[in-house]
């Protein structure tokens, strides 16, 4: 069976030592997230990956220049093993001017599929106006955009996540709930700002088996729908119309059968969030739906090479 996962992480030392004051030390991760080679490879053939799409850790880049070198690496990364990954750009959100023209570039010139964006820019969500011409440059394109998490600005972290001991603080405001919450809280805003009204034919990406969202959606239908009044359509139809979801760092099945009742399988993708997560677990999860032939089929290649035109 051909398997697709697109969430999965690269970072060359180099530039990921840029990021080291945001992410901490990431020990061992660091040589994992180095390789897009021989042993990323190995681990994919160990457990029958077929093809990644690789992007960068979070934050986004600070500047154009920065995006450039991570887009311009990764391309070079992928060249030497074109049937075995693909790429999604990094953008550098604090500028947004800079958005268009770099995922034009990522698009039409390395050959990437979409970009990745890693949530808020220093507490500025995408619904502000100055991201619609990214919008209408990936609506142009016809490639998605991957809504990842980031860690919160410090006044969200001081708010919530204080007084706690310093590791449990940080993994409470990241991995272990609080971008979680914020990426699904992201995906929301984009939706009740009328984001899909104005660009119907966006497509966004959410991980880790949607953000909370769909556990949710119901009662934001309830509630929310009420006082979006100037929403052309409902809550649930912009979630289960302009989104996608992965499995990514998500292998229980309670909300994996949340998320198939709430969006279907014809909107789930498979992802690992490799080295994040491994492999091993990933496959064996996806092996163990308690889905059609079909439906897995769609789950793990179907609906993504669809999506990215991966057999373009």
């Amino acid at each position: 069976m051909r398997i697709v996962a697109i969430e999965e992480h690269f970072a060359p030392r180099d530039l990921l030592a840029r990021r080291q004051p945001v992410l901490g030390d990431l020990g061992p991760l660091a040589d994992r997230l180095d390789d897009v080679g021989a042993g990323r490879l190995a681990d994919m053939d160990r457990h029958g990956i077929s093809f990644q799409v690789l992007s960068s850790t979070p934050p986004n880049p600070e500047t154009a220049d920065e995006a450039r070198m991570w887009n311009d690496r990764l391309a070079e990364l992928v060249a030497q093993h074109p049937d075995r990954f693909g790429g999604f750009a990094s953008l550098a959100t604090p500028d947004p001017a800079s958005l268009p023209g770099e995922l034009e570039r990522a698009v039409t010139t390395l050959g990437f599929r979409g970009a990745i964006v890693h949530g808020h820019a220093h507490g500025r969500f995408l619904d502000h106006p100055d991201y619609w011409p990214l919008f209408e440059a990936a609506e142009a394109l016809a490639v998605p955009l991957y809504l990842h998490p980031t860690p919160p600005t410090p006044a969200v972290f001081d708010a919530y996540f204080s007084g706690l001991a310093p590791d449990v603080a940080r993994v409470l405001s990241t991995s272990g709930w609080g971008w979680h919450a914020e990426t699904g809280l992201h995906a929301l805003r984009l939706i009740a700002s009328g984001t899909f009204d104005r660009f119907p034919h966006l497509t966004v990406v959410l991980g880790h088996m949607g953000e909370n969202v769909p556990f949710s959606l119901a009662r934001a239908e309830d509630t929310l729908g009420r006082v979006a009044t100037s929403l052309r359509r409902s809550i649930s139809q912009y979630f289960t119309e302009n989104f996608y979801i992965t499995t990514s760092a998500y292998f229980t099945l309670p909300p994996f059968l949340c998320a198939l009742m709430v969006v279907g399988a014809d909107r789930i993708i498979f992802s690992v969030d490799y080295p994040f997560s491994e492999n091993g677990p990933g496959r064996a999860f996806l092996d163990a739906l308690p889905v059609s032939a079909e439906d897995r089929d769609k789950i793990a290649h179907g609906n993504v090479d669809r999506l990215l035109r991966l057999g373009d």
